[in-house]
């Protein structure tokens, strides 16, 4: 197996192809800079400097398809993750995941893995119902800061909801585990 031929283009307008990071174990994440769970970032930020060396990538997509909550531009994105959480690992342009027009990584992710890890406990979804926010689609990402974790062979092997947090015993269990093999 290996990565699909889709094409990703960072926040400076940059193209890359997901085949570049073919090899090691990437951390899907869509991201949002308005969202009660921005703070993830930091998690995102502190696991990306542990494992990087070890093959590891995080790849940032700020999306605004959740309540809005990612409305500023390339430069605005840019600078609000560098100013705020020191990151450095790949944040690119801002796409589509929940509409007709979902980006194509995102249509490959969800086929992979049609649902999210939910939390037994989790507090997100009861309240996305509550404000009458859960998406159309059960297999649609559910809201900012949902995960996918694809292996060394290109395999989406985990996805996660969003309140599991990057640094959470079971997304890290994932991780050390795909680094591992």
């Amino acid at each position: 197996m290996s990565l699909p031929p889709i094409q990703l283009t960072h926040l400076n307008e940059h193209n890359e192809p997901l085949s570049d990071f073919a090899g090691k174990v990437l951390l899907i994440v869509n991201v949002a800079s308005k969202c009660g769970l921005t703070p993830q970032y930091e998690a995102l930020e502190e696991i990306y400097k542990t494992y990087h060396d070890q093959g590891f990538e995080i790849l940032g997509f700020p999306c605004n398809d959740f309540a809005e909550q990612e409305p500023g531009d390339a430069d605005e994105i840019s600078a609000f993750c560098t100013l705020n959480y020191g990151v450095t690992f790949p944040v690119f342009g801002k796409i589509e995941i929940n509409t007709e027009n979902r980006h194509p990584l995102y249509r490959w992710l969800i086929e992979a893995i049609p649902n999210a890890t939910e939390k037994p406990d989790g507090h997100l979804k009861p309240l996305l119902t509550q404000h009458g926010l859960l998406p159309e689609n059960e297999s649609d990402v559910m809201w900012n800061f949902e995960k996918f974790v694809v292996d060394r062979s290109g395999k989406v092997i985990a996805r996660f909801a969003s309140d599991f947090t990057p640094d959470s015993d079971e997304v890290i269990s994932v991780i050390k585990s795909a680094l591992a093999n």
